[in-house]
Formats: C-alpha cells, sequence, structure tokens
C-alpha cells in the first residue's frame, strides 16, 4: 500500500475516531501509532510512541500556557468583566444598538487578560446579556454581539490557539501576540459597524439608553484600571523586549493575583479553585500535545506536507485562490470540530503548503486564528452560541444563530481585508520585533 493511501486512510480514521467522541488526544495518538506502524514497523511505532510525547512536553515554551490560563481565570473571578461593560455603556450606551456595542467593546477587553473565547463570552453574557435585556433589546441581537464579541477573546493577545500556533510551527510567540494587535481593533471595529448598520434597518432592537455625563464617564473609566495595569504590564513588556512571553505571563498572573487579594476579591479558596481549574485545562492541552507528537510523525512519515505541496503547484493556479480553498477548509472544519482540534489536525498538514506558498507563517497564523473564529459562530458546533443560548432563554439556539448573522459577514470583511493587505498583520512585528 502506498503511502498516499496509508495517509488518507490515517485522516480518515482519525475523523472517523473524533465521530465517535474518542477524545481528540487519544484520537491523535491511536492514529498516529497504527500509521507509523503501517508505514515503518512496529519497533519504529513503539519508539515514537516512547519518546515523542516526551520530546514534545520537554519544549520550554509550553511553559507559558498554564501561566496565561492561570492569569485568564484569575481575571474571571476578580470581576474585570462588569467594570469594562459598565464603562463601554458610559460612552456608547446612549446609541441605538449602544448596549449591544459595548458588550463587542468589552468583550475584546476582558479578551485582552483571558485568551480564551468561550471564558470571554461566557462571562460577558452573564454581566451584558441581561442588562440589554432590561432595556428592551432583541434577544436576537443580545445573543448575536455577545457570541460574536466573546471570539475575540483568541485573537487579542494574550491568546491561548497563538500560544499553540506557536509552538506547533516553532513561530515567535511575541510575534504572532504583535500581529494580532491591528487586527483585533479592526474586528472590534467592524462588529460595532455591524450592530450600527443593523440598527439603521431595525431601531426596534436595540432602543437607546440614557446618556451618561462626562464625568460620569470618567467615573467608569476608573472601573477598567486593573485591565489596563495587567495589559501594559504583559503586553508592553513583552513588546520592548523586558521579559520573555513566559516571564511576561508570570509577571501577569502574579500581578492579576495581588490585584485580587488587595482589592478583597480573591480569597484563598478562590485561588485554589483558580489553580485546580488551570492544572485540569493545562494537562488537557498538553495531552493533545502528545498525541500531536505522534501523529506529526505519522504526517512526515507519510510526506503528507510535501504530497499535498506539489500536488497543489501542479494544479497551476495563483496562490491567492488556494488560500481561498485553505480557507474554505478551515471553515468548514470550524463548522464541526473545537478550536484545538482544528489547530492541532490541520496545522501540520496546512503548514507546509502555506510556506510552499510563499506565504508569511506569522500572518497565517494570525488568518487562521481569524477563521477558526468563524467556526466559533458558525453552525452547527458553533460553540459560543450554545453558550450564549443556554444563558439566555429568551432566544433559541436557531434565533441566536440568526443574531449572529450580520457579525458572519463583517468576519468576512475582515477576512477580505487581510488577504488583499497583508501588511496589516505584519506591520506591528515587523516594527517591534
Amino acid at each position: 500500500m502506498s503511502s498516499a493511501s496509508v495517509a488518507l486512510i490515517g485522516i480518515a480514521g482519525l475523523l472517523g475516531l473524533i465521530a465517535f467522541r474518542v477524545p481528540i488526544a487519544v484520537a491523535l495518538g491511536l492514529s498516529g501509532f497504527i500509521g507509523v506502524w503501517a508505514l515503518l514497523g512496529f519497533d519504529t511505532a513503539l519508539y515514537v510512541v516512547q519518546t515523542g510525547p516526551v520530546e514534545a512536553l520537554s519544549s520550554s515554551t509550553l511553559s507559558v500556557l498554564p501561566l496565561f490560563i492561570l492569569m485568564g481565570l484569575v481575571s474571571v473571578r476578580i470581576g474585570f468583566s462588569a467594570g469594562l461593560f459598565s464603562a463601554a455603556n458610559a460612552f456608547v450606551g446612549h446609541r441605538r444598538g449602544g448596549l449591544a456595542i459595548a458588550g463587542v467593546l468589552s468583550c475584546a477587553g476582558f479578551g485582552a487578560v483571558c485568551g480564551s473565547s468561550l471564558a470571554t463570552v461566557a462571562t460577558m453574557a452573564r454581566v451584558a446579556v441581561p442588562e440589554m435585556l432590561r432595556f428592551g433589546y432583541s434577544p436576537k441581537l443580545a445573543a448575536g454581539s455577545i457570541g460574536a464579541g466573546g471570539t475575540l477573546g483568541i485573537l487579542i493577545p494574550p491568546s491561548l490557539p497563538m500560544i499553540v500556533y506557536a509552538v506547533l510551527t516553532e513561530n515567535s510567540i511575541g510575534q504572532l501576540f504583535a500581529a494580532g494587535f491591528l487586527p483585533g481593533i479592526i474586528a472590534t471595529l467592524l462588529y460595532a459597524a455591524a450592530v450600527s448598520i443593523w440598527m439603521r434597518f431595525s431601531p426596534q432592537m436595540g432602543p437607546a439608553g440614557p446618556r451618561t455625563p462626562w464625568k460620569g464617564r470618567f467615573r467608569a473609566l476608573g472601573q477598567i484600571w486593573g485591565v489596563v495595569t495587567i495589559f501594559t504590564i504583559v503586553m508592553g513588556g513583552i513588546m520592548a523586549g523586558f521579559f520573555s512571553p513566559t516571564e511576561g505571563a508570570a509577571v501577569g498572573s502574579f500581578s492579576a493575583i495581588v490585584l485580587g487579594v488587595v482589592q478583597r476579591r480573591l480569597s484563598l479558596r478562590g485561588l485554589g479553585d483558580c489553580l485546580l481549574e488551570t492544572i485540569q485545562v493545562s494537562a488537557m492541552i498538553l495531552f493533545v500535545v502528545a498525541g500531536v507528537s505522534i501523529f506529526d510523525y505519522f504526517v512526515q512519515a507519510a510526506q503528507i506536507g510535501p504530497q499535498l505541496a506539489q500536488f497543489v503547484q501542479a494544479l497551476d493556479i495563483s496562490p491567492f485562490w488556494i488560500m481561498a480553498l485553505i480557507i474554505v477548509v478551515l471553515i468548514g472544519f470550524g463548522m464541526v470540530l473545537d478550536t484545538m482540534a482544528i489547530l492541532f489536525i490541520l496545522t501540520p498538514v496546512l503548514y507546509p503548503i502555506v510556506l510552499g506558498l510563499g506565504y508569511d507563517p506569522i500572518w497565517f497564523g494570525i488568518i487562521m486564528i481569524m477563521l477558526i473564529e468563524i467556526g466559533l459562530i458558525t453552525p452547527p458546533i458553533g460553540m459560543n452560541i450554545f453558550v450564549v443560548a443556554r444563558m439566555v432563554p429568551q432566544v433559541t439556539t436557531w434565533g441566536a444563530f440568526q443574531g449572529v448573522t450580520p457579525f458572519i459577514l463583517a468576519d468576512i470583511v475582515r477576512i477580505t481585508i487581510f488577504l488583499v493587505f497583508p501588511g496589516l498583520v505584519l506591520f506591528l512585528p515587523r516594527l517591534l520585533m
């Protein structure tokens, strides 16, 4: 049997295992083991199982993951979300759809200290959605704005998917963080624009709230000093070269803990809960990394990347249209798989193709994460939408998917912008790094 046939069977087997709800780490490891066994023999496959996970988990870069996870969990625990929404509401709440725009802005701010989309949407839904409903907002608008805004949690640095992509491709975490700044700002503005345009056609769905005087607005800004301080220390220190991403994560975690203790929002029991959840989430991700290390040997042994790259080059079409095809593939996978599964499965396959086409790996990392964002709010999976729908009994899951449609259109505009103008992604990494 040819290596190409083994590769197709191996990938089909992996997807089949995932479809039967086998844990992604087990599915990756088992598919990789059987694939290497078929190609190189049982002894080699056994050697890969013995050495691959050890080598992968020995990477010092992985130490940044639990630290940023802890920083995000502590930020959730000490209640940054309410202050962010109050501050944003003070400035834009008097406009039509202003509370929805405030929800998007607060999601962006919370993502800057959280790094997780699901944590962002779950936290902000508790804070923003009840307020929107109290002012007579459409449940569809409330669910759609927070569901879409939550995706900003993995685009605005620090971002856990960016760290995973950097580890898998051996790229700089700092450069990826820098590359995410401008796309994150543009994404936030496009979401706000989507709400404003929606209100022009259906103003009754988001009535204007009371105007906050400037004195009250400046007072509201005092509620976000903690988020601004932590974000400035962490990202400013990393961008300025004062410390590495791992050191920045440690400083950020420590700063969040100190802030929570000083404000009397973080008890010893609360800190213990955060540490326990950090261990659980980190163990899950590292378990997947171990499975990926085995599957990656199979990908290399089957020469999946080079064979796909040769196939793509033989198509004799422009790199732009090949990238368009890759985008369609990523969106399709995003509809049925979660964020980490897409990164771990597709990055080893697509990365050689992208490099062969001459695209910048940092640019592709940001594009890939933005496409994963779209998967978080599109059916049939749409994890963000299911989270919001569960927390907003006034809207059905289908209604929430309808509410997020304008934001998906904004995402399409955003992807098009960065495809045509890749320099918008690479400007800051080249300037700062």
